[in-house]
């Protein structure tokens, strides 16, 4: 595929471009599959609370119409968005700094370490979002009637340890899911690349965002198997409180004990649908991005590196 040259790579609007991308394929995407990880979340506070996931829906529905679906969209779409501009932005950036630094050839060995540090930082900015956001899908009663309602009852009943009380189980869950994520989404482009016909730039950019969406695909059902019972974990500590002296990890591990190796795998399924459809329309909408302002889409077909 012809490169259009409109932006240099690795210069300052790459990286803008980049983030950009990252931006919408997370905000957008976590956003509009709200409904999905709205049962989700409340099946794994309480398993009590729905038959499965279309009896959430249909109940949500019945009670509260489309709003109700939609509970907790607006955390999402910042912190998602926010997520994804530090995860995109940062990725592209560690992979040309330690290309230069260390070598090509290294720099491709050793991607799945860069995916990691780029995740620590993106999931900081995430955490204090994904708090409020599973506070407001699994409260019983309204939690609160707007985000900055939100954000403000969480400061004053628990200040900054309420924002980021999560943060252990949230990196335990997104830096392996995000790992996953860039590592099983490239070598399956390249595994794709590899039992075709042509090298991967003599395919049109249509053909390249097929792959790059049933990469995505792919890569997303890799993401919650290795991720799921964190993500467990993170719902429920956001959602009770901390015995009298009790450390976080102390909570952690109460927690654990009470849900058992078969709580932790709660949701599941609703799950399995929502990070498939999330990832592959993820990179489909990350790729679009690069591709219309001439950037090659994410992975190779194995023999071009960085």
């Amino acid at each position: 595929m012809e490169s259009k040259k409109e932006i240099q790579l690795y210069s300052g609007k790459f990286y803008y471009t980049c983030t950009y991308g990252g931006t919408l394929a997370c905000g957008l995407t976590h956003s509009f599959f709200t409904p999905i990880d709205l049962v989700k979340t409340s099946l794994q506070v309480d398993p009590k609370l729905y038959k499965g996931n279309f009896d959430g829906w249909r109940t949500l529905y019945r009670g509260e119409g489309l709003r109700g679906l939609y509970t907790g969209w607006v955390p999402t779409l910042f912190g998602y968005g926010f997520q994804g501009a530090a995860k995109y932005g940062f990725n592209e950036f560690f992979k040309k700094e330690y290309s230069d630094l260390a070598g090509k050839e290294y720099a491709y060995k050793y991607r799945t370490p860069i995916h990691l540090a780029a995740k620590f930082i993106a999931d900081i900015a995430l955490c204090p979002w994904e708090a409020l956001k599973v506070k407001m899908q699994s409260s019983k009663e309204p939690f609160a009637n707007s985000t900055l309602e939100g954000f403000n009852k969480i400061w004053r009943q628990e200040g900054i340890y309420g924002l980021y009380k999560g943060i252990g189980p949230l990196w335990a869950r997104q830096i392996p899911y995000t790992m996953m994520k860039f590592a099983s989404f490239e070598r399956t482009v390249e595994y794709i690349y590899g039992s075709l016909e042509k090298p991967k730039e003599e395919y049109n950019a249509f053909q390249q965002l097929g792959v790059s969406y049933v990469s995505g695909y792919i890569a997303g059902i890799f993401c919650t198997v290795v991720s799921h019972p964190a993500d467990t974990l993170v719902s429920k500590m956001n959602n009770v409180q901390k015995f009298g002296g009790e450390s976080t990890i102390s909570l952690a591990m109460r927690l654990l004990k009470e849900l058992g190796f078969k709580g932790v795998w709660r949701g599941f399924g609703a799950r399995v649908l929502l990070i498939g459809n999330l990832t592959s329309l993820q990179w489909l909408i990350y790729d679009y991005v690069k591709v219309s302002t001439g950037i090659p889409t994410t992975g190779s077909d194995g023999k071009i590196k960085y």
